[in-house]
């Protein structure tokens, strides 16, 4: 780099020395030489190649049966395996078709019921034997319970099974004859229905977003093509692998796994590129070789991304650890996205914005400048500096303020609750929620999923006789005997998806424990039990993982900012936000409409907020540990949140943006997964990391870094204070 005396009495920063030869100073110079930057990009164009062809058949190995998830010692996992084993049941689920006249099932409607329930059989559209046809006291409906082929390595078997019954169902239906598809089958259909081809959709409207918010940012024709590039195509690469594993290591994947990857790698990976091109950006004025000015952005920037991507990778590979087969598969799928998009824009994207040069900043092309001083990159960030300044004058008005309006923000969790119905799940009408409600209307509620009970033949009469005693139990019949069981549908007076249908299955397996002889081993399974199992699965995962993530956030903490009192202010702050995000966020479900959760919600919610939340953080500390190393604690500290507020509120809003994408999928967990997480990262982008850190920084002051002396440990030299910085120092 040239340089050039400064001008008299003029204050300007001085070049840094020298980079150390550290193993991050030689990557990044592998990375963003002048010809070895061509090799990385050469290395990406193969995998992009392979990789693109597999991403799209993401959508073939996802697998949205419910019970599958469930922990291995769940009786419902265990009535599921019986039926497999000693009723041939496996490949297939039940589907009910719901027949309804609100004026009275005629002849010609009753024909139409005998005449399908033969065809079903007899086209091999039904998997089994389909029993006669129940008819409503009311005589206005009528059901058949229909087996379906299943496959859980292919959706398309049961979604196109139930699409062909209710095609048939439909047929020559007499007018005004209500024909619905409902029962587990059909509900397990219309949430594949729902997901299909939703990873285009998603990706699409997902880039839509990030390019508009890169616009906006860059205001350059050119710049915000490059990191939208470089994420779309770690996206895709990111796919590929996780295809991969569910196609030949068992990996499990759904419809919510496979669309957080996709919104994830996206959102954490313009974050990144944010943060380094304004790096890059910086550098550019004060390297005359754009290649150096890249390898020393890099080498700044690498720290932060590397302990970013490695606090939401190792946070979210917690969830194997998780008694849910979903939750144990999530983690690995997030883990393998974040690692995708962190090598891709650790590589990738420092090897494309080298090859393209200055240019791709025009028309704000950054020059470079042996003037161009700290005060010069204040003036770049005015905004910023004033907010600085704000904090920086009145540290402990604003942090007492903003803990008080968070904690404020965290009692609207007090509103939630719990238990989410069938009806409850979609933001869209479908058919299994219409054929649930006319069920309900003309039969016992209970009657289009009853509780599935597995005896062993010899308790089989002990066991009718505990049930037809179970509150809550409207009838207990024996259904079908082979191989030394007994198959016996309980009918409940509930709906299975309602927490009184949960609590009856729970008092079933109670009642049957305390039986005599061969009932005491029976097992309870259907969709009231697996809700019910599901719900008592994630409450344990809550305990388990919770404290889990929490320690690996402050273990990684510890490590990049070396000190133990600033990482134990940092991760209160960040349990304290998402608090204050869960409340905000049950404020807004009740304005939206949905004021009732999946218990689930909340496990997502503090991963992906508590994870993510703390980049933030992450990135603002790193910088200010480096400029306390040059200008003391409190001008570090003011001088970090000035050349960081932009480009990380920036990465705040895309990310925030990219998850509310999820409001586009037509299920309430969708919604509210997306409102949750936008919330709580607005929340810790606005309030958190731009006024109550900084000023909880001051307020401790150089004491924030104990144990450790980032004054000592910064490798560059001393460098003059801005005016504005000298003067709040």
């Amino acid at each position: 780099m040239t340089t050039h005396p400064p001008s008299p009495g003029q204050a300007t920063e001085e070049p840094p020395p020298p980079a150390p030869s550290t193993l991050t100073h030689r990557y990044a110079k592998a990375v963003a030489g002048h010809r070895s930057k061509w090799a990385v990009l050469v290395l990406w164009v193969l995998l992009i190649a392979v990789g693109g062809s597999l991403a799209t058949k993401l959508g073939d190995v996802q697998n949205n049966e419910a019970q599958t998830w469930l922990p291995k010692n769940a009786q419902s996992t265990k009535a599921v395996k019986i039926a497999e084993d000693y009723f041939q049941d496996k490949g297939r689920i039940g589907a009910v078709v719901v027949y309804a006249r609100e004026s009275g099932l005629t002849a010609a409607d009753l024909a139409k019921v005998d005449s399908d329930r033969s065809a079903f059989v007899a086209n091999k559209i039904a998997a089994g034997d389909v029993p006669s046809v129940t008819v409503s006291g009311d005589k206005k409906a009528a059901f058949l319970s229909v087996p379906v082929k299943s496959d859980k390595a292919d959706n398309s078997v049961l979604g196109d099974g139930v699409k062909d019954l209710r095609k048939a169902a439909q047929k020559n239906a007499p007018d005004g004859l209500e024909v619905k598809i409902a029962g587990q089958a059909g509900n397990i259909a219309d949430f594949i229905d729902v997901y299909s081809g939703m990873d285009g959709a998603l990706l699409g409207a997902t880039l839509g977003l990030v390019a508009l918010f890169l616009l906006f940012t860059y205001r350059s024709p050119i710049l915000w093509l490059i990191p939208l590039l470089s994420v779309g195509l770690a996206s895709q690469v990111a796919s590929a692998v996780v295809y991969l594993l569910a196609k030949h290591a068992g990996l499990t994947v759904n419809g919510q796994s496979a669309y957080v990857l996709t919104v994830l790698v996206l959102g954490v990976g313009t974050d990144y590129a944010l943060l380094l091109i304004a790096r890059y950006r910086e550098e550019l004025h004060r390297h005359e070789d754009r290649h150096e000015a890249m390898v020393y952005a890099l080498r700044r920037c690498l720290p932060a991304i590397t302990a970013s991507a490695a606090t939401v990778g190792i946070a979210t590979i917690c969830l194997v650890f998780g008694s849910m087969n979903s939750t144990r598969g999530l983690g690995p799928v997030v883990a393998i996205g974040v690692v995708v998009v962190y090598l891709a824009m650790a590589s990738l994207l420092p090897a494309f914005l080298v090859i393209l040069g200055r240019w791709a900043f025009w028309p704000f092309i950054p020059r470079f400048s042996h003037e161009f001083d700290h005060t010069s990159a204040e003036k770049e960030h005015g905004f910023w500096a004033k907010i600085s300044g704000f904090v920086g004058r009145s540290p402990r008005p604003i942090w007492i303020g903003t803990v008080l309006v968070l904690a404020a923000l965290a009692f609207g969790a007090m509103s939630l609750s719990t238990g989410q119905t069938q009806a409850e799940q979609f933001t869209k009408t479908v058919d299994s929620v219409s054929g649930q409600e006319l069920m309900s209307k003309h039969f016992p509620a209970g009657s289009s999923a009853p509780a599935d009970v597995y005896v062993k033949d010899a308790g089989t009469q002990s066991a009718l006789a505990v049930l037809h005693n179970v509150p809550g139990v409207s009838l207990a019949t024996p259904v079908a005997a082979k191989n030394g069981y007994t198959h016996i549908e309980a009918v409940l007076k509930d709906a299975p998806d309602t927490q009184a249908a949960r609590s009856t299955v729970d008092r079933m397996r109670t009642a049957l424990d305390k039986g005599s002889g061969e009932a005491r081993d029976a097992v309870v399974g259907g969709q009231s039990a697996v809700a019910l199992d599901t719900s008592d699965a994630q409450g344990k995962e809550e305990k388990v993982l919770i404290p889990l993530i929490l320690a690996v956030v402050l273990i990684m903490l510890i490590i990049l900012l070396r000190a133990l009192v600033a990482p134990i202010v940092l991760l209160l702050s960040v349990v304290l936000s998402y608090t204050a995000a869960v409340g905000t966020a049950a404020l807004l479900f009740h304005a939206v409409g949905y004021p009732r959760i999946d218990r689930g919600l909340l496990l997502f919610g503090f991963l992906f907020l508590v994870a993510l939340g703390v980049d933030y953080t992450i990135f603002l500390m790193t910088r200010a540990r480096e400029e306390v190393g040059k200008r003391g604690h409190r001008g570090g500290v003011l001088t970090s949140l000035t050349v960081t507020g932009g480009v990380i509120t920036s990465a705040g809003l895309v990310l925030a943006a990219t998850f509310s994408v999820l409001a586009a999928i037509p299920t309430v967990a969708s919604l509210q997964q997306g409102l949750l997480v936008a919330v709580g990262i607005l929340l810790d982008t606005f309030i958190v990391r731009s006024l109550l850190i900084p000023a909880l920084a001051l307020e401790i002051g150089p004491r924030f870094w104990r144990p450790g002396h980032p004054e000592r440990d910064e490798a560059d030299i001393q460098v003059p204070l801005s005016p504005e910085s000298a003067r709040l120092g």
